[in-house]
């Protein structure tokens, strides 16, 4: 697990009895590519919602300005959920806001809360799983399994390349780019209580982390938080699960973590080389 404070930093949790240090949060930077055609109300952006030649967009409701902001350590309430949490199909596209923008629970439906174009340090750049009438829906951190709608237009998306692919029941994670196979690992998962969650996630950015167990090397960030975090330690009912190394190679093929998945050496360093922030992740059962 990762939880940030109130300064850019991260901590993986790894077993009860093991806490990471803090370490500063390193960005892997891509280029978006926005639109100028925009409406702005202060620092907020509401995208341009005129209906596109091929499609007539719902209209998009004016957000109040008090909505409030999605954090690190707490999504939004009343967001749709995915409905396809457990979709294989590749996601190929995200959205990165260079101002913040609204979160709706529907195509021209409420406006919820605000996605800010950083959270914690880390550069926002969240996958879109579904479009419908001129609205895109997009995977929202803090959250498990749940989705907020944002018009289309005004904006472009920006294009995303890899998948990771975790199966609990086998407990493997498989790296594909282009649909194709890159890596295919035995990992360790969340135990009974403390699970790994399943559904559609993303990678949020990387951390450095702090102890001979991470084998020195930094941890992949995701957006998806504990099941249960009212029955987690208070220090970490804020925290995200994470794809981290591990040095001990007996815990692969087993269910040993407090939900993050834990990655031999090796194979993470190839993860951070590679992999982008945006990156999807789908946990199956």
């Amino acid at each position: 697990m990762s939880t940030l404070r109130s300064r850019p930093y991260l901590w993986i949790l790894a077993v009860v009895a093991l806490v990471a240090g803090l370490g500063t949060a390193v960005l892997l930077n891509r280029t978006g590519d926005d639109a100028p055609a925009r409406t702005a109300i202060g620092d907020v952006v509401i995208p341009d919602a005129s209906p596109s030649p091929s499609e007539k967009a719902l209209p998009a409701k004016k957000p109040p300005a008090d909505l409030p902001v999605v954090a690190y350590a707490k999504g939004p309430k009343g967001l749709a959920t995915d409905p396809e949490p457990e979709s294989v199909v590749t996601i190929t596209e995200a959205l990165r806001p260079k101002q913040k923008v609204a979160l709706y629970d529907a195509p021209g439906g409420e406006p919820l809360a605000f996605l800010p174009p950083r959270i914690s340090g880390l550069a926002t750049v969240v996958p879109i799983v579904a479009r419908q009438t001129g609205w895109a829906a997009v995977l929202v951190p803090a959250t498990n399994r749940k989705v907020g709608w944002v018009p289309t237009a005004g904006w472009r998306p920006e294009p995303l390349r890899d998948q990771l692919m975790v199966d609990l029941s086998n407990r493997s994670l498989v790296w594909l780019r282009g649909g194709e196979e890159q890596g295919r690992w035995t990992v360790a998962i969340g135990t009974e209580k403390t699970p790994t969650p399943t559904g559609r996630t993303y990678v949020m950015g990387r951390t450095g982390t702090n102890g001979a167990a991470f084998a020195g090397l930094d941890a992949l960030v995701l957006g998806s938080i504990p099941e249960e975090p009212e029955k987690m330690a208070a220090a970490f009912q804020g925290a995200h699960t994470g794809i981290h190394a591990w040095s001990n190679n007996a815990v692969f093929g087993r269910n040993v973590s407090n939900g993050c998945v834990r990655m031999p050496p090796k194979a993470q360093r190839r993860l951070l080389d590679q992999v982008d922030p945006g990156t999807p992740v789908i946990v199956t059962a």
